[in-house]
């Protein structure tokens, strides 16, 4: 399949024109134009480069790439071996970002909501729409079994942080780095908040604000919408695509 049909395609699906954020979402490193196979992962870190090499792909499609907002624009050291590599290889990268947290079937978000069987999932009024989310699990769990639910999902075990017996039942979450969306779980009346990653300050809101919290790892709780992106790229347009978890314990 030609590389800018597909591309185009994918930025369409995704909404990206549509959608602020802190990095190019889509193709950030021009590799071959004819592309039949393609290798996922979360990272383009050069672990998932050298897999990608291996795999002989024509494609490297992760959901944090390259080029954030803020970072220097000076190619040396990791990132210049890095895209020697992809650029060496002819391999093209493609990253979806936002578009991936927050599509409403594809996204970090709903792909989590689904593996943690959440029900009657909607969006909390945020913006973007659907950087976070809220359901209900069909029956109430305690804290600690709830907990232990998501480190058996996520093969990881999670920090969390209230009271072990406490009910839970609805959950709001956010994958990622998203601890700083508590506050709005709270308001919408979440009986706990899972994210990815906890800063210092939002285990005290959690306790003085009496809400649950779970950090379930970043790495962890975004490895679903790259996955079922690439699934998506496989059925519709009849390519060969691999996802390749590079463990990462944060």
């Amino acid at each position: 399949m030609q590389r800018d049909d597909l591309i185009s395609a994918l930025d369409s699906h995704l909404s990206c024109g549509l959608i602020k954020d802190y990095c190019p979402n889509g193709l950030q490193i021009e590799g071959t134009i004819d592309v039949q196979k393609i290798t996922t992962g979360v990272t383009a870190s050069q672990a998932l480069i050298d897999a990608a090499i291996a795999n002989k792909s024509d494609m490297l499609l992760v959901h944090h790439g390259y080029f954030w907002k803020g970072e220097s624009a000076v190619i040396t050291g990791m990132k210049q071996r890095r895209i020697k590599s992809l650029l060496d290889n002819n391999i093209n990268l493609v990253a979806y970002h936002l578009p991936l947290d927050i599509h409403s079937e594809l996204g970090n978000n709903a792909q989590l909501a689904g593996l943690l069987g959440l029900e009657n999932v909607q969006d909390l009024p945020v913006s973007p729409q659907g950087i976070v989310k809220m359901g209900e699990l069909a029956k109430p769990l305690s804290l600690q079994d709830f907990t232990e639910h998501v480190e058996a999902c996520l093969a990881r075990p999670p920090l969390s942080e209230g009271h072990t017996n406490r009910l839970i039942q609805k959950v709001a979450l956010c994958t990622g780095g998203g601890q700083n969306y508590i506050e709005q779980a709270a308001q919408a009346g979440a009986d706990l908040f899972l994210t990815g990653e906890v800063s210092e300050q939002t285990i005290h809101f959690a306790r003085e604000n009496d809400i649950a919290f779970i950090a379930a790892g970043h790495h962890a709780t975004e490895r679903y919408g790259v996955k079922a992106l690439g699934e998506y790229i496989a059925r519709e347009f009849s390519l060969s695509v691999e996802f390749i978890d590079i463990d990462n314990p944060a």
